[in-house]
């Protein structure tokens, strides 16, 4: 043993299985190939200049310099609950059921801390966003995993949970609309998911990040609307991907006043809070009309058609997604997940996501990301045509 010993619950993260991808990736972009890539869920659009004229307003203030509250700025709280009551008629009273989060990922992985004791249950959604399940294992929490499969519209099926398990249970995370599948989820599935943690007592996380990037007129919900949540759960939402702002890192958690509270203790001796300009810039974007969203969905779902259908046309069995920016492709006969990723980059210089990295009912699919302008993808469809 050496003169430094890594803490032991490092050793719970897996391996990182997209290594052999990146390798490759750099091995090829040395030999000069042009790569096009859609394994990145960052938008390539501009934060829109409304929000960074705001922004660089603020910085200009001396008083956005000093600390801010841990728990943000009760006008960012008020402008995150009017939100809530325009988009989803969901009422948030804004001193204690709304907390700023320096983006949802922090919030996420936090909220273990002040909710598990080592040995808790929680029941975490897969394939999934892998923080879910990091943020739990580091708080000593123990995760039930619930597949998400095609045959069931990637739901979770809350029969399939034995009893036991429901009954140890703390929290239940859930996404929708969904990453990496694509797929997204109704009231009544909303409904039921409140049900089953009220029988059982369980905390409802729900991660809602991607509600705004939606097509073909398609408005997703929020878990807030189904009657009486706001008992038994609580929902992240964050300004990255709806404003384009995923550098800047804002977001919120809402709901229940004594999850929150908690979460908010940890979070207060942790970090200090969310730079007070970037929450002026928030303020902007929820107060706005919401027409950059519009035009940065309508451009999403340009690509997406373009994608899609030329997946299609060369005889890929793929469904349109209804919401996210995210494609989720089944490979072709005789490919894994990584092998079929590792054959793309190789052949066509496309680097795209292998499915089981996100959780093992991933295996079988890959990721893509529409995250580059069209005619980057109308590219990158002509060279599979090629392979």
């Amino acid at each position: 043993m050496g003169f430094f010993e890594p803490a032991a619950r490092l050793n719970l993260i897996p391996p990182y299985l997209f290594k052999e991808i990146d390798l490759k990736k750099e091995l090829i972009r040395a030999k000069g190939v042009d790569i096009i890539d859609l394994g990145v869920g960052d938008p390539d659009l501009p934060t829109p200049k409304f929000i960074v004229d705001t922004m660089q307003k603020a910085v200009e203030d001396p008083k956005t310099h000093r600390y801010p509250l841990y728990s943000g700025l009760s006008r960012f709280r008020e402008a995150v609950a009017r939100w809530y009551k325009r988009r989803f008629d969901v009422d948030l009273d804004p001193e204690s059921e709304v907390l700023t989060l320096i983006g949802c990922k922090e919030g996420i992985a936090h909220l273990p801390l002040g909710v598990n004791n080592p040995e808790d249950i929680n029941l975490v959604t897969t394939p999934a966003y892998p923080v879910y399940r990091m943020g739990s294992l580091f708080a000593g929490a123990v995760c039930f995993m619930m597949p998400l499969v095609a045959e069931n519209d990637f739901l979770p099926n809350l029969n399939d949970i034995p009893p036991i398990e429901a009954r140890d249970a703390k929290m239940f995370f859930f996404n929708y609309p969904n990453n990496p599948t694509g797929a997204t989820a109704d009231l009544d599935f909303f409904r039921r998911v409140a049900d089953f943690c009220r029988e059982y007592n369980i905390i409802a996380v729900h991660d809602a990040c991607y509600s705004e990037m939606a097509f073909d007129g398609y408005r997703p919900s929020s878990f807030l609307e189904v009657p009486g949540a706001k008992e038994i759960g609580i929902e992240f939402h964050s300004l990255s991907k709806t404003y384009s702002m995923t550098g800047w890192r804002l977001g919120m958690a809402v709901g229940n006043r004594e999850v929150l509270a908690a979460l908010g203790k940890i979070k207060s001796n942790i970090d200090s809070g969310a730079f007070d300009a970037i929450q002026l810039a928030g303020i902007a974007a929820l107060d706005s009309d919401q027409a950059s969203v519009r035009e940065y969905c309508a451009i999403y779902q340009e690509r997406r058609d373009t994608i899609v259908s030329g997946l299609q046309k060369l005889g890929y069995q793929v469904t349109p997604p209804k919401a996210t920016f995210y494609v989720w492709l089944p490979v072709p006969q005789g490919f894994t997940s990584m092998s079929f990723a590792a054959h793309v980059l190789e052949q066509a210089g496309i680097v795209v996501v292998p499915g089981f990295g996100f959780g093992e009912p991933g295996e079988g699919y890959v990721r893509l990301a529409l995250t580059v302008p069209k005619e980057r993808l109308e590219e990158a469809l002509a060279r599979l045509a090629k392979i």
